[in-house]
């Protein structure tokens, strides 16, 4: 399909994507996973072009992924925190997103604790706006980055397939709060895998079948033959009230160790989007097992897949040759 794989000037949600324009990211971000892992890490691609990280919401691993992936493309990149931008001033979101087109960014990341918030910014500036992440909605990127260390570790135990046909991954933990689940939920089903998803009642969103995900209650049940399991970290921030009796109660009922996860199926691969909480959700000699675990993989896997998004949003302004908006340009 080529340039024409992509037709969207915006990355807002996983929802917003067909089957073919996942797997069009996954394999351009291929080409930047070869290149991290050489001691040149640097193209000068985006050379000339600003990129502006504006995170409304605390982060680590993704507005450090973010900026090294645009720097390693060549672009200036500028970091805006919530704790020192006009926003704890009183300034609305719509001024905030008015204020940032006026600077003529060539893109624009966004993190925000509202779902909705990055859809209203990107709908008031010119440039193309990539979702870091907006309250329990989507974090799109995050989805992607995750497909796409599955796969190699996939291609790795000799998977010819480039999607995940017949592949039963459970996603276990704070359902109800986890923007990174939606998102996920999402993308494996549109690869072709079957999704079960699993939390205490009180975090288990209601009409969850709908994303096309099977809910379970007991981890032991949703844990029998699955090939992934992805441990996701109790969200306290987004917790308005008493959700679990303790952390405690917690591992006992949904806490990944190594006994439990002999309930799943052989060799089963371990995910988890971070940041962990040891001892609670997962436990360290399941995270760290060698072979199985693709915890740290993830995060390489992230600075390669955004530099692919960084790519391919950005054609459009580069001149490049290629299919956005609907139309060819």
């Amino acid at each position: 399909m080529g340039a024409r794989a992509f037709a969207h000037r915006d990355l807002i949600a996983i929802g917003a994507l067909e089957r073919h324009e996942i797997l069009y990211l996954l394999d351009e971000a291929e080409q930047w996973v070869a290149l991290n892992r050489q001691a040149k890490k640097h193209v000068d691609l985006l050379s000339g072009l600003t990129i502006i990280n504006a995170f409304f919401e605390n982060s680590t691993r993704t507005l450090l992924s973010f900026e090294i992936a645009g720097k390693r493309l060549g672009a200036d990149v500028v970091n805006m925190h919530a704790a020192t931008s006009s926003v704890k001033k009183g300034e609305t979101l719509i001024d905030t997103a008015v204020t940032l087109n006026a600077m003529r960014a060539d893109a624009i990341v966004i993190r925000h604790a509202s779902s909705g918030a990055v859809g209203l910014i990107a709908s008031k500036v010119d440039c193309p706006v990539l979702n870091a992440g907006d309250g329990s909605h989507e974090h799109p990127t995050q989805a992607l980055l995750d497909a796409l260390a599955l796969r190699y570790k996939l291609r790795e135990r000799g998977m010819a397939a480039d999607d995940f046909t017949g592949l039963v991954v459970t996603i276990c933990g704070d359902i109800l709060h986890s923007r990174v689940a939606r998102s996920n939920i999402l993308s494996l089903t549109a690869l072709g895998a079957s999704v079960r998803v699993c939390a205490p009642p009180a975090l288990m969103p209601a009409g969850i079948e709908a994303l096309g995900a099977q809910p379970f209650t007991d981890f032991d049940a949703a844990l029998a033959g699955a090939d992934v399991v992805m441990m996701l970290r109790l969200q306290n921030e987004r917790m308005d009230g008493q959700f679990i009796p303790s952390p405690r109660e917690y591992r006992h009922l949904y806490g990944l160790t190594a006994e439990r996860l002999a309930l799943a199926g052989e060799d089963a691969i371990v995910m988890h989007p971070g940041p962990m909480n040891r001892g609670v959700e997962i436990d360290s000699n399941v995270a760290d097992l060698a072979g199985r675990s693709i915890i740290t993989a993830q995060v390489e896997m992230g600075v390669a897949l955004r530099m692919a998004c960084l790519d391919v949003l950005t054609r459009r302004t580069r001149g490049v040759p290629g299919w956005a908006d609907g139309e060819w340009v």
